[in-house]
């Protein structure tokens, strides 16, 4: 990336405020946050979900709907309304950063009536079986918007836009129906979990229908001229016909006529090889958020300093396809209480924000609370309620300052040691003071001696994070012995000391 490095923020979480201050929020905070070193916003959908005001935007209803029209028991979404977030977008360009929009297409809820479908039962664990008898059911898939009143697009979603349903109303069951008639099955070339994973959940779109792919194109550009929006995150790909975002984001980009940035949410953290599959289906046409990372990140945490860290980074997209890897800690799915729970445990979190902030691997994606902290109560799988109070990461300001003013350059790898790892950047020309050296321990403290390049020779580096007190001076050779504490990292960079 040359002498910048980009850097971006999920801008939510799961359970942010549900009155409508979001989008002024970013607005308010735009100047600092590209101050912090943040160079990309992806925020929450902004389109109007079947959940009104409470919903975080993945219960899609209205594409058209981005906080103007009396729907659902609301004008605003939970974020806030049309004018709003488009002062939000336009906030954080004037302060030179990117934003990134959350597409959903996977699925529509909250119908405004309901059709006849013949259908029938598939199996929950294992969709490509049926059980029981077809059926005639009620299904919830008349989208008519009536209070957007044909604003913007008069397309209507009718049953043969889907795929299937999981509510039949006449039978008052909940099950997954799979919809029966001329060109209906589940999309084919999807996740094969649980044999076909196409269906996800309310009521899912049919991508091979002709008529789905127009109008998400159609959408798609009214959407771009809208808001002016950088690029998108792209909610639960492996559910949605691999082969639709090829020609879907060829038309985007054709349309902006620039290279709009896109990650999707291929969520395997156990199998980077499902992730390898997808990018050659898409033909490498957007990233794909690093789960496997994550999953190395919350296994190392919660092994109490017995995790190898010198394979921290084996099995993972940073790893092995660097180039379309957004790295991440924690997103809205994995903090606590939500679906795919798997927080990494606080005093690990450092660590591996020095890995995804300071390497020249990935493109890394900081997590709002671990930014601003939050609070929050709700029910865990026990069925018990629980409060949850999230500290800002320690020391998080001072890893993004450094990714910012020194992360440049050659690297350099000590991954030799099951406790104690460490890399180094030899810096530019160009960015004058650049270069730094990165020292990490999981268990007991430790020190190495490590390269930083000749060009450093006679300088003293200091400890940016200030867990060491001390400084150390670069030898002719451009080695110099660094340390870490049990438990810590240490960001060593040119100090202004001299002795």
């Amino acid at each position: 990336m040359g002498a910048v490095n980009g850097t971006m923020m999920q801008y939510f979480h799961w359970y942010a405020a549900s009155d409508g201050s979001l989008w002024r929020q970013v607005a308010s905070e735009a100047g600092e946050l590209a101050g912090a070193g943040i160079t990309a916003l992806w925020l929450p959908p902004a389109t109007k979900g079947c959940g009104g005001i409470h919903d975080v935007g993945y219960g899609l209803y209205d594409l058209y709907d981005l906080g103007e029209f009396d729907q659902k028991g609301t004008v605003r979404t939970k974020y806030g309304t049309r004018q709003e977030y488009l002062g939000a977008i336009a906030a954080a360009h004037d302060a030179g950063m990117h934003v990134y929009g959350d597409m959903v297409f996977n699925h529509r809820g909250g119908a405004d009536g309901t059709e006849w479908v013949r259908a029938i039962r598939v199996h929950e664990h294992d969709r490509r079986f049926t059980t029981g008898e077809a059926c005639w059911i009620q299904a919830w898939t008349d989208f008519h918007f009536p209070g957007r009143g044909g604003a913007y697009s008069d397309f209507v979603w009718r049953y043969y836009h889907f795929d299937g349903v999981d509510w039949a109303e006449n039978l008052q069951e909940k099950a997954i129906f799979k919809f029966l008639g001329l060109g209906k099955d589940w999309d084919q070339m999807v996740d094969d979990e649980k044999g076909n994973y196409d269906y996800l959940m309310f009521a899912d779109l049919d991508m091979n229908h002709p008529e789905v792919r127009t109008e998400l194109g159609r959408w798609g550009q009214w959407y771009l001229e809208t808001t002016g929006v950088d690029g998108f995150r792209l909610d639960a790909v492996k559910h949605i016909q691999f082969s639709f975002f090829r020609g879907w984001l060829d038309r985007m980009r054709g349309e902006a006529g620039r290279d709009l940035f896109a990650v999707g949410e291929y969520w395997d953290p156990g199998d980077v090889e499902a992730l390898h599959n997808y990018i050659a289906h898409t033909h490498g046409k957007m990233s794909l958020f690093d789960a496997p990372l994550h999953r190395n990140f919350y296994h190392a945490s919660r092994s109490g300093g017995s995790y190898d860290m010198g394979r921290i980074l084996q099995g993972t997209l940073m790893e092995q396809q660097p180039a379309l890897a957004v790295t991440l800690v924690e997103n809205h799915d994995t903090q606590p209480l939500q679906a795919l729970e798997s927080p990494v445990d606080w005093w690990f979190k450092p660590l591996a924000y020095a890995i995804i902030l300071l390497r020249a691997e990935g493109y890394p994606s900081v997590f709002y609370p671990d930014y601003y902290g939050a609070s929050y109560r709700d029910k865990g799988g026990d069925g018990n309620f629980y409060d949850i109070n999230l500290a800002p990461v320690a020391k998080l300001p001072e890893l993004l300052a450094a990714r910012r003013d020194y992360a440049y350059g050659e690297q350099h790898d000590w991954f030799d040691h099951r406790h104690v790892i460490g890399w180094t950047r030899e810096g530019l020309a160009e960015k004058r003071g650049s270069g730094l050296a990165v020292l990490l321990s999981d268990g007991p403290g430790g020190s190495k001696w490590m390269y930083v390049g000749v060009q450093h020779a006679g300088k003293r580096f200091g400890d940016y994070l200030g867990h060491r007190g001390e400084t150390v001076r670069i030898n002719e050779h451009g080695w110099a012995e660094f340390h870490v504490n049990g438990g810590s990292v240490s960001v060593w960079v040119p100090s202004r000391r001299t002795s």
